[in-house]
């Protein structure tokens, strides 16, 4: 098929051609007949006697023979004509030659190679891991944002802050309000304000206090459905965990959820460990408010005006101390009862100097009064004005009880981690 002739005219591969021949002493016909041959003969046609011509040698009148002279042995020619005053280290390969194939890798490069790859990995790997727990703790305190904020709420409708409860022989009633008449503990009075109203209703009868079968059923199956909010995403998943606890407003589990925050009881729980709903209900609990300097404590109703200390300064809740041997086991004795118990070591602790907060650490004593986490560097506390605070394990004795008391009067200044 003959070529057009336009196409070579226009197409910049002549200018290449052309300033190629003017710089290395090649003839202009030579490379325009080198590269797309003649106008009138396409480089691919057949030549005289029937026999194909390669595209890139030359034609017979390109290196100035005879018709007589073997298309070949005349290309060779002007090959060797274009080049013969070239320089031995200028010399470069002709037009048609096959490109060389470059050097390949070595067994020892690659071994290199895959070496500083995992050097890099291993260089990467503490940043991700880094980033990954900085992560989870963002949203650990976000747990506890939405805590304190239920708090608040709650604050707003019942005119004081949750109540801690009776002790950790009973679980949340929901027909017996959010006030001291309610056995359960600070984690189930929040839920009606996280949006957890349906989990609060459980087991509802209409009577308090009556531990009937189907109270007993409903906070059985409350207790064996975690609420991711109470769980520290660095320390443990939201799912049920060994107990044995012997509630008596519900039936026995062997699985139930956990909580890994504590609220601050300040110098006492205010707990009294009576084993029946009439006992406790009888019983007289004196003037609650003078033995805890806390905000939620046994049968608590702390208001905000009685947190005279300023409710930025004053711990609200916060994380736990557990020892990391019994994070899956509820063997330990502040972590081994259902998540919805009252005032007892699992979800209450003590802000005072003999009790200071450190980092979860195996070896450690399983002390069931101090808070912590398995955080480095410091733990965090919602405070009473529902922001979320992170405080390091470093604080000062006096500081910590400070900020654990509703109204001593002492000026403090949040420490920085």
């Amino acid at each position: 098929m003959k070529r057009p002739a336009w196409i070579w005219e226009k197409s910049p591969l002549k200018k290449i051609a052309l300033f190629y021949a003017e710089h290395k002493g090649v003839p202009r016909r030579s490379v325009c007949l080198l590269t797309c041959g003649s106008r009138n003969v396409p480089p691919r046609t057949q030549g005289e006697g029937g026999q194909k011509r390669s595209a890139c040698l030359p034609t017979p009148q390109a290196t100035g023979g005879s018709r007589n002279v073997p298309p070949r042995t005349r290309g060779r020619e002007a090959r060797s004509e274009a080049t013969a005053s070239r320089s031995g280290s200028n010399r470069r390969q002709p037009l048609c030659a096959a490109p060389h194939p470059g050097p390949g890798f070595t067994l020892v490069e690659l071994l290199v190679v895959i070496a500083i790859i995992g050097m890099l990995v291993g260089l990467l790997l503490p940043a991700v891991q880094q980033a990954r727990e900085a992560a989870r703790r963002m949203q650990c305190n976000n747990n506890m944002r939405q805590m304190g904020i239920a708090a608040l709420n709650l604050e707003s409708s019942c005119r004081h802050y949750p109540t801690g409860g009776w002790h950790w022989r009973f679980t949340g009633d929901p027909d017996a309000g959010f006030g001291k008449d309610q056995m359960g503990g600070w984690t189930y009075s929040l839920l009606p304000y996280m949006e957890q109203s349906a989990l609060y209703q459980l087991g509802s009868d209409g009577d308090p206090g009556t531990e009937s079968a189907t109270q007993k059923a409903g906070a059985r199956q409350r207790a064996e459905n975690p609420v991711s909010v109470f769980n520290c995403p660095s320390r443990r998943a939201c799912k049920t965990y060994p107990s044995g606890i012997n509630v008596v407003n519900s039936e026995v589990t062997s699985a139930c959820g956990k909580t890994d925050y504590a609220a601050n009881s300040g110098n006492t729980y205010n707990s009294y460990d009576v084993a029946n709903y009439a006992a406790s209900k009888t019983h007289d609990w004196g003037n609650v408010g003078t033995r805890s300097k806390g905000v939620i404590y046994g049968r608590s109703e702390v208001k905000v005006g009685e947190v005279r200390d300023g409710t930025t300064n004053t711990y609200l809740l916060g994380e736990k101390y557990l020892n990391p041997v019994n994070y899956e086991t509820g063997t330990a004795g502040s972590d081994n009862e259902p998540i919805y118990t009252a005032s007892d070591w699992d979800a209450y602790r003590l802000a005072m100097k003999s009790y200071l907060p450190y980092q979860d650490r195996a070896g450690y004593a399983d002390s069931s009064n101090n808070f912590g986490s398995c955080h480095a560097g410091g733990f965090g506390m919602a405070m009473c004005d529902g922001s979320v605070q992170s405080i390091p394990y470093s604080i000062d004795p006096q500081v910590h009880e400070n900020l654990g008391c509703r109204n001593d009067g002492q000026v403090v200044q949040l420490p920085s981690l």
